[in-house]
C-alpha cells in the first residue's frame, strides 16, 4: 500500500474519532450532569451549553496554535499528542465527582485538540498532487461525520452500556487513533524556516489574501448550515411525527444523515474538483446546498426531513474537500499547518455559532425560518464566492489553473 494511502486511513480513523469525541457527549450532557447532583431543569440546561460550547471556542483559538507547532515540529509528533491527550483527558470525564470537574475537562480537550489541524496538513503535504483532491476529499468525511454521527454514537453508547461508558469508549478509540499512528502514519519533514514566523509576518507571506478569506468565510458558513438545525432537531421532528414513539431516534438519524452523505460523495467530488477545478465545485455545492434548505421549512414528516437531509450531505460534500485543496494551492509549504489551523478554527467557530443561531432563531421567529435564513446565507455566501474566488480563478493560468 502506498505510503499517501496508508496515513490517508489512519488520519481518517483517528479524525473520525476526534470528531465524535468533540461531539458525543450533546445528547448525555443533561442526563450526565443531573447524575453529577444538579437537579434545577434551569441549571441543567445552563451548564450544558456551557459544558458542550467550551470546547469549541477553546479549539477555536487554539487550534492555529497548534498548526504553528505543526509547521515547526511536524504534523506526526502533533498527531501524537492531540490522540494520547484526548484519550487521557475524554477518559477522566468518565470520573468526574461535579460538573465544574466536567466543564474543566471539556475546557482542557479544546486546549489540546488539533488532531485534524495536523492530519489535513499530513495529507496536503504528502501526497503527490494527482491524488490530492480523492485524498483531502476522503479525510473531510471523517471529521464531519464524526461530529454529526458523534449524537447518535453518543446516545447509543448511553442507552446500553450507562452515561460513564460513554467517555470510557471514546477514550479507548482514541488511544487507538495513537498507537495506530504511532506504528502506521509515516512523515518526511523538512522545516523550511528556521526562524519562527509571527503572526503579521505569516500574514504577510500569504500570497492570495482575498481568497485565503473568501475560504475561511466559507468554511465557517459550511458548518454554521451543518449545525444550525441542532438546538430544535428533535422538537421539529416531534411535531411532524404527532403520536410516533422514539423521537429521540428519529432526531438522531435526521440529524446524523447529511454526515452518512457527506461520507459517500466527498471523495467523488474530491476526485472531481482535480478533474473540473475546486473553484466551480465550491460554487455548484454552495448553490446546491442553499436551495435544498428551503424545502426542508414544508416537510409533512420526518422521512421527508431524513431524505432532504440526506440530499443536503450530497451537496456539502464537495465543499469541505474543495476548500482544503484551494488552501493547499495558494498557500506556500512553510505555514501550511499555520493557515490549516485557521480553517479549522473557521469550523470549531461555525459549530458554535450554528448551534447558538439555530436556536435564537427558532426562539424569535419560529423553527421553520432556521432553514430559510441558513439556505439564504448560503445563497450570499455562494454569490460572494463567484465574485471573489470564481472568476479569478477562472482567469488564472489555462494550463495550472490554480497556480
Amino acid at each position: 500500500m502506498p505510503i499517501w494511502k496508508r496515513n490517508l486511513l489512519v488520519c481518517w480513523f483517528g479524525m473520525f474519532v476526534t470528531g465524535v469525541g468533540m461531539s458525543q457527549i450533546a445528547p448525555v450532557l443533561p442526563l450526565y450532569i443531573k447524575q453529577l447532583g444538579v437537579n434545577n431543569p434551569a441549571s441543567i440546561a445552563e451548564l450544558s451549553g456551557i459544558a458542550f460550547g467550551i470546547t469549541f471556542i477553546i479549539s477555536a483559538v487554539f487550534s492555529p496554535i497548534w498548526g504553528l507547532a505543526a509547521d515547526k515540529f511536524g504534523r506526526k509528533p502533533m498527531l501524537l499528542r492531540a490522540s494520547l491527550g484526548m484519550a487521557l483527558v475524554i477518559g477522566c470525564m468518565g470520573f468526574a465527582q461535579n460538573v465544574y470537574v466536567l466543564i474543566a475537562l471539556r475546557l482542557l480537550q479544546g486546549v489540546i485538540t488539533g488532531y485534524g489541524t495536523a492530519c489535513t496538513t499530513l495529507i496536503a503535504t504528502q501526497t503527490d498532487k494527482e491524488h490530492a483532491g480523492y485524498a483531502l476529499g476522503t479525510l473531510s468525511t471523517a471529521s464531519i461525520a464524526g461530529s454529526l454521527l458523534g449524537p447518535t454514537i453518543g446516545g447509543f453508547i448511553a442507552e446500553n452500556l450507562g452515561l460513564q461508558n460513554t467517555f470510557f469508549v471514546t477514550g479507548a478509540m482514541m488511544l487507538i487513533a495513537f498507537i495506530s499512528t504511532a506504528l502506521f502514519v509515516k512523515e518526511s519533514f523538512a522545516r523550511e524556516h528556521k526562524k519562527t514566523l509571527r503572526m503579521k509576518e505569516v500574514w504577510s507571506v500569504v500570497p492570495e489574501k482575498s481568497l485565503t478569506i473568501t475560504l475561511f468565510v466559507t468554511f465557517f458558513i459550511l458548518t454554521v448550515a451543518l449545525y444550525s438545525v441542532e438546538p430544535i432537531i428533535t422538537v421539529y421532528v416531534s411535531q411532524l411525527s404527532k403520536n410516533a414513539t422514539h423521537i429521540a431516534l428519529l432526531a438522531g438519524i435526521t440529524f446524523s444523515a447529511s454526515g452518512l452523505a457527506n461520507i459517500v460523495a466527498a471523495p467523488r467530488l474530491g476526485k472531481l474538483s482535480d478533474k473540473i477545478g475546486a473553484h466551480k465545485v465550491i460554487l455548484i455545492s454552495l448553490i446546491a446546498a442553499g436551495l435544498i434548505f428551503i424545502p426542508q421549512a414544508f416537510v409533512t414528516n420526518p422521512w421527508q426531513l431524513m431524505g432532504l437531509r440526506f440530499l443536503l450531505g450530497l451537496a456539502a460534500g464537495g465543499l469541505i474537500p474543495s476548500v482544503n485543496i484551494l488552501v493547499k494551492k495558494i498557500t506556500p509549504a512553510a505555514i501550511t499547518g499555520r493557515v490549516f489551523g485557521f480553517t479549522m478554527s473557521a469550523g470549531y467557530l461555525g459549530i458554535f455559532g450554528g448551534s447558538v443561531m439555530g436556536g435564537q432563531v427558532a426562539a424569535w421567529f419560529g423553527l421553520r425560518y432556521v432553514f430559510f435564513i441558513t439556505g439564504a446565507l448560503l445563497l450570499i455566501n455562494a454569490g460572494w464566492v463567484y465574485l471573489k474566488l470564481y472568476k479569478k480563478m477562472g482567469l488564472m493560468n489555462g494550463r495550472e489553473e490554480y497556480e
